[in-house]
């Protein structure tokens, strides 16, 4: 093979030694050496690009130990025959590359006896900019906050509280707008409809309410059923059904039910559970107090399987395609549509692309102090998650899938490989239980909240604190940032809403 005139990896017994190594790779000719990599010495590294799932871009080929992120780029792009040249971050054994290959392998004292295994990742082409201020505190509620949630569009605000109200907030004036009141205890969980046109919530007394967003009033008569209260709420896919109608809900009393917003009444009840459901999934997954994560058939609400292996409560789940089925056809640019058949077609598209050919992943969160990482289809998990030396009460993927995130009762956040569910890195900072998480929209920053009253952000790339966010007077139990990236929202025990830039 030649760089810039220079003939490497001919010399015959380091030949015959790498293909003992490896006989299924042969080093191949990189076209146009002058826009890809340069080699000032004839030191060179046998390498075979992978995405995500494992698999290979292209053959095995010998890179130059001063090889850098910027030249793997052009040559991921070539590879792939991008038109547009994109950006992409390098991992090696879970540690982004963000050095010259030569200068990474010594550091890490990573060996290349074998082909040295890289794993290109796409990464937004947009960039989220850290918030560092808070530019409101917003009185108004009597009790805890307990809940916060921006719309998909991002345009609107509402948070959940002790005081049995939900609240509506200006976000262009920093101000309260309405105050939703019907609720006769607490407020425990909200969900915004993925076409961002309905906004439901769910209280102690097992009561669920819709909200007329536009005026602050209540829409129609409770949804009855649950015997106690509401754990979760999730939305049925925009994908799947535009415009939004049905969403689901979770409870103490075991019962998953599936409500139609239009006919208002129950269309589905999933019951005869042995134990409390802590969270849903649309109606495709529930975790529960049992143990166990089940798997429903969501036309006919049939149970497909269980998935065992925690030893104790399950508290929390995530989807590695959590944050478009969330924003549903609404990302970063704010763009609006026309109709919901277009609102379709988007979310479809986006959802395709992030899922891809691979399966979707779940993750679960437990009082056992470990995670699980499952992709469905199959009963036995990818990987157990461990190193929490308490309660795991959130777990949370990243926008990309490419990232999971944990927040524990042992004062810390972890993050792991998405596709692996190996451990990446620790973040010590908070003095108190981590109780949420939130991801900005490009996946390279990362939100927690904390009993210690503080609010951290975290930089996914250095693996370090970012931003240090202290204001409120008591814990601070939720937290969201905007899909667009501009504003973060939190709340807590002090009663107050803190808007921050």
């Amino acid at each position: 093979m030649v760089y810039k005139g220079k003939r490497v990896g001919t010399n015959n017994s380091s030949s015959n030694k790498k293909g003992k190594t490896e006989n299924s790779c042969k080093a191949t000719k990189v076209e146009e050496e002058k826009d890809v990599v340069r080699n000032d010495n004839s030191s060179t590294i046998m390498c075979q690009f992978t995405d995500p799932e494992g698999v290979p871009l292209g053959t095995c080929m010998y890179l130059p130990h001063n090889a850098g992120p910027l030249q793997l780029q052009l040559l991921v792009n070539k590879l792939l025959n991008n038109e547009e040249k994109l950006p992409y971050s390098f991992y090696v054994s879970d540690q982004e590359l963000i050095v010259q290959l030569g200068a990474f392998l010594e550091k890490n004292k990573v060996s290349v006896e074998k082909v040295l295994k890289i794993v290109y990742q796409p990464r937004a082409i947009f960039r989220i900019r850290p918030v560092n201020r808070c530019s409101a505190t917003i009185a108004g509620h009597e009790g805890k906050v307990i809940t916060v949630a921006f719309s998909p569009d991002g345009r609107q605000l509402a948070s959940g509280s002790g005081d049995k109200t939900v609240r509506l907030w200006d976000l262009t004036t920093q101000t309260p707008l309405y105050t939703c009141r019907g609720h006769k205890h607490h407020v425990l969980c909200m969900a915004w409809s993925p076409d961002s046109k309905h906004l439901v919530s769910g209280s102690e007394d097992g009561e669920i309410l819709s909200w007329d967003t536009q005026t602050g009033k209540q829409l129609g008569m409770p949804f009855k059923g649950h015997k106690k209260w509401i754990t979760s709420i999730s939305w049925e896919p925009l994908h799947l059904s535009s415009p939004c109608r049905r969403f689901a809900t979770s409870s103490k009393d075991g019962a998953v039910r599936v409500w139609d917003i239009s006919f208002r009444r129950c269309v589905l009840s999933l019951t005869g559970l042995t134990d409390a459901v802590t969270c849903v999934k649309w109606i495709n997954y529930h975790s529960s107090h049992d143990r166990t994560i089940k798997v429903w058939d969501t036309t006919q609400g049939k149970l497909i399987r269980e998935l065992k292996g925690h030893a104790h409560w399950v508290n929390s789940l995530s989807l590695n395609t959590e944050y478009v089925l969330r924003t549903g056809a609404y990302d970063h640019t704010g763009k609006q549509y026309s109709s919901p058949e277009e609102m379709k077609e988007v979310a479809l598209e986006r959802y395709k692309k992030l899922k891809g050919n691979a399966p979707e992943r779940l993750v679960s969160g437990s009082d056992d102090k470990t995670m699980f990482l499952w992709e469905p289809p199959n009963r036995k998990p990818v990987e157990q998650l461990m190193g929490h030396q308490e309660v795991v009460n959130h777990v949370y993927f990243s926008p990309d899938g490419q990232w999971i995130a944990s927040a524990s009762f042992d004062k810390s956040v972890k993050l792991w490989n998405g596709t692996t569910g190996n451990f990446v890195a620790t973040f010590h900072g908070h003095v108190g239980c981590v109780y949420q998480l939130s991801w900005s929209a490009d996946s390279r920053l990362l939100l927690s909240c904390s009993k210690d009253s503080t609010l951290k952000v975290w930089d996914i790339q250095k693996l370090n604190l970012k931003q240090d966010l202290p204001g409120h007077d008591d814990e601070v139990f939720a937290v969201d940032w905007s899909p667009d990236g501009e504003k973060v929202a939190s709340g807590g025990n002090d009663r107050k809403l803190k808007l921050w830039m």
